[in-house]
Formats: structure tokens, C-alpha cells, sequence
């Protein structure tokens, strides 16, 4: 009797330790997809119905999208009103960035984080510096990761709270109240760290002193993949273009909610300078100006067709050189 309760004890015990270790698992889990590539596409765009309770702000955190890149993709939907059963784009398609495809990718201009691992890429937004305090250009690595991080404010931020008339101390303990949130990666570049926060709203804008926010509920996942020495390059991409299959794209951020003239002058810019290099890249693909124009329009980080790649057609080789039906092949005409 008693090595039966004791059996039956320890299988219950071994039970209750095995669904411990799946939800653990589970909570590490990542909450975005990984992407196949397409050359230099990932993703698909999708669809979402919105509740009468719904936010774009709360919408960010449940799907892990930014707020701002939410609103950029959905015009005209009031952001804090969307209403019940209205249906919201999702922008989960992407133009890669053009930077190397290993480890971590930051585009400070979109406000994400791509991963790359071995069955394609994950896409996290990500909260970045802010204009006076912008996030710095670099090719780094990661170098510990950290659970439950305290906070050392560095001195600028102290005087400039001081200089408001507020005191914050030297070190703000693990909890609630950290800024850290509840996990973190350091990086080679020395003072910068991607953490989570204790905010809610702020990820996927120009929102930070620099370093690179994340939701709780990604970084207390992410943390866990990313090995000690995975690369981290921080790039300023807000003009993308690339190939998949023989079709080209072009995806077109602008760096706020409202689109002035001065931001859209800079983007047209921006876009004609990748165009020629593109071009450079790619002599025989044909683009379409007035769909070009249209993305630089919107500028809404969706990735829009603009050309495409010619196919040669190879000349009939049965026929003869003197043949006088055969005839050179004219240069194919880029129109833009």
C-alpha cells in the first residue's frame, strides 16, 4: 500500500515536473513566426478583426507589432478607437535590409529587429533612441545576457533629471518600476543593450535614450536564443529594395506618424539614390515610376511591386548568320 502511494506520488511528482519544464518551454517559445526567405523578401501581409475594447497600442503588444508601424499601414483607422469588427492590416511583409543576413539586423528607420536564424528570419519591433539621444550606428555582438537586470542610470540621464527637479538613484533594483524590464542583452557597443521596459507603449518608436526596447514578452524569449557573439548590426534604412523571384520591391518609411513635405522630400531623395544603385546591381530589371512614386506617397512601410526583371528571349540559333531576318537584339529600356 505504501509503495503504491509512493509510485503513485513519484508519478504524479514526475507529471507535475514535466508540464513545469513544457511550460517553460513553451514561455520561451518566440510569439513571432519565422519567415522563409523569398531572395529578399519575408513574410506575407495578414488581416486582423478588431474588438470594440481594441487599441493599436494594446493590439502592439498582444501580436508583437509596433504602434507606429501599425498606424503607418492602416490610414484612416482612429489608432485608439478602431472600433469593433474592423479589419486591420498586419504588416508582416518585409524587403530585407541590405546588411548582412546572420544574427541580429536593426534598422533604426523601421523600428525593427530582424533575427536570422537557420529556417529563415523572425521580425520584432523594436523602441529606439530618440533625436536628441539617437541609437548608434555600429556593428557589434552580444556579450552576456541578463535576467532580472538592475538599472545603472548613466549620469547624463541623472543631471537631466536633476535639472528637472526630479532624483533618480544610482541604481534602480529588479522589478516593476525598472526601466530594463525583465531581461536584457549587452552588447559590444559599450552603454547600449537591448531590454525589455516596464511600458507598454513606446516599442517600435524613436522613444529610448538609445539603447533598443523590446516587448516583455519577446525579450524574456529572445534572450534565451541569442548565443554570446551573435553579430549586431544597427543600419538607417528607410528606403528598401529587392528581388524576389523576377519581380522588384520597394518598401518606403517614414520616420513619423505625420508626413511632412521636408520628410517626403528627403525619402524621393533617398529613393532615387538606392534606384541607381539597385540598377547598378541589377542592369536588367525594368521599374515603373508611377508605382515608385505611389510607395514614396504613402510611405507606409508596406512593401509595394514596382518593376520587374527582363528575360532575354536567346536568338533562334538554327538559323543561319547571314540569315537577314535575324537581327541584333535591342538593349532593353529602363523606364523611370
Amino acid at each position: 500500500m505504501w509503495l503504491k502511494y509512493c509510485a503513485g506520488a513519484l508519478m504524479c511528482s514526475m507529471l507535475a515536473m514535466t508540464s513545469h519544464l513544457m511550460a517553460a518551454e513553451d514561455d520561451r517559445a518566440p510569439r513571432v513566426p519565422t519567415f522563409e526567405l523569398r531572395d529578399d523578401i519575408a513574410g506575407a501581409l495578414q488581416a486582423h478583426t478588431t474588438r470594440y475594447e481594441d487599441t493599436f497600442a494594446g493590439l502592439g503588444n498582444d501580436l508583437a507589432l509596433g504602434y507606429l508601424e501599425l498606424v503607418k499601414a492602416n490610414p484612416g483607422v482612429d489608432p485608439w478607437l478602431p472600433g469593433e469588427g474592423s479589419v486591420i492590416t498586419l504588416p508582416r511583409m518585409y524587403v530585407l535590409p541590405d546588411a548582412r543576413r546572420e544574427g541580429v539586423v536593426i534598422n533604426l528607420a523601421e523600428y525593427r529587429l530582424y533575427y536570422y536564424t537557420e529556417g529563415g528570419v523572425q521580425v520584432y519591433p523594436v523602441g529606439v533612441g530618440r533625436e536628441e539621444n539617437p541609437s548608434p550606428l555600429t556593428d557589434a555582438e552580444v556579450t552576456m545576457a541578463l535576467e532580472s537586470p538592475a538599472w545603472y542610470p548613466p549620469a547624463s540621464i541623472r543631471a537631466s533629471y536633476e535639472a528637472s527637479g526630479e532624483y533618480l538613484p544610482r541604481m534602480i533594483p529588479p522589478g516593476p518600476d525598472n526601466p530594463l524590464g525583465t531581461h536584457a542583452l549587452m552588447l559590444s557597443e559599450k552603454g547600449y543593450l537591448i531590454h525589455g521596459t516596464n511600458k507598454r507603449f513606446g516599442v517600435g518608436m524613436p522613444v529610448s535614450a538609445g539603447c533598443f526596447r523590446m516587448y516583455n514578452d519577446d525579450i524574456s524569449r529572445f534572450a534565451y536564443q541569442v548565443a554570446k557573439g551573435t553579430s549586431v548590426q544597427v543600419v538607417r534604412e528607410p528606403v528598401k529594395m529587392g528581388l524576389s523571384g523576377g519581380e522588384v520591391w520597394l518598401e518606403v518609411h517614414r520616420p513619423h506618424e505625420d508626413y511632412s513635405a521636408q520628410d517626403r522630400e528627403r525619402l524621393w531623395q533617398a529613393v532615387l539614390e538606392r534606384l541607381e544603385s539597385f540598377r547598378q546591381q541589377h542592369p536588367d530589371v525594368e521599374v515603373q515610376r508611377q508605382s515608385i512614386e505611389l510607395a514614396v506617397d504613402q510611405a507606409d512601410g508596406i512593401p509595394t511591386m514596382v518593376g520587374e526583371r527582363l528575360t532575354r528571349v536567346a536568338a533562334d540559333k538554327t538559323r543561319g548568320s547571314d540569315d537577314p531576318e535575324q537581327t541584333e537584339e535591342p538593349e532593353q529600356t529602363l523606364y523611370f
